[in-house]
């Protein structure tokens, strides 16, 4: 993890969200109307409404995973759009995005725009729940009753105890 490094959002990586996010959930998934939508407009749906987008580098490569916090009302933000790409995995970037997502989260919550951080995701993201886990994300039928709707995969709701 020497080598990597957070990119915070800028106009120019928009592409790289987009492709990114795009090639895991196409691989595993099906790209539903509320992906595509927030993959075409990450300032307008996550920026510009409040959240963060960030990503992070490899020293030799470039950008190579990407992750958001987006709000969703009464200061609860959804830790969404996570992933890494397949070439550059087994660097161990999932894991150091995340951690720098969860501080990011802390820093809102410092500020006051974030009270509550969540995900939503697959049992066949297997890998992805292990990591969640690691880093204290736990399971949530409340999560789940509330926000679990947004996708039509989901069937995984977390929340990290702040």
């Amino acid at each position: 993890m020497h080598d990597l490094t957070l990119v915070p959002f800028r106009d120019d990586l928009a592409g790289a969200f987009a492709a990114i996010n795009s090639e895991w959930i196409a691989a595993m998934y099906t790209l539903e109307a509320t992906d595509r939508d927030v993959l075409g407009n990450p300032r307008a749906r996550i920026i510009d409404a409040g959240g963060d987008i960030l990503f992070v580098r490899a020293g030799d490569v470039g950008i190579i995973g990407t992750c958001a916090l987006r709000p969703s009302g009464g200061g609860a933000f959804e830790l969404t759009k996570m992933g890494v790409l397949a070439a550059a995995r087994g660097r161990k970037a999932g894991e150091f995005l995340l951690a720098g997502a969860i501080a990011r989260a802390r820093d809102m919550q410092a500020e006051g725009t974030l009270t509550e951080l969540y995900l939503l995701t697959n049992k066949r993201s297997e890998a992805a729940i292990h990591l969640y886990e690691k880093l204290g994300f736990v399971h949530s039928a409340d999560i789940m009753a509330r926000f679990g709707s947004a996708y039509a995969r989901c069937d995984v709701a977390m929340v990290f105890p702040l």
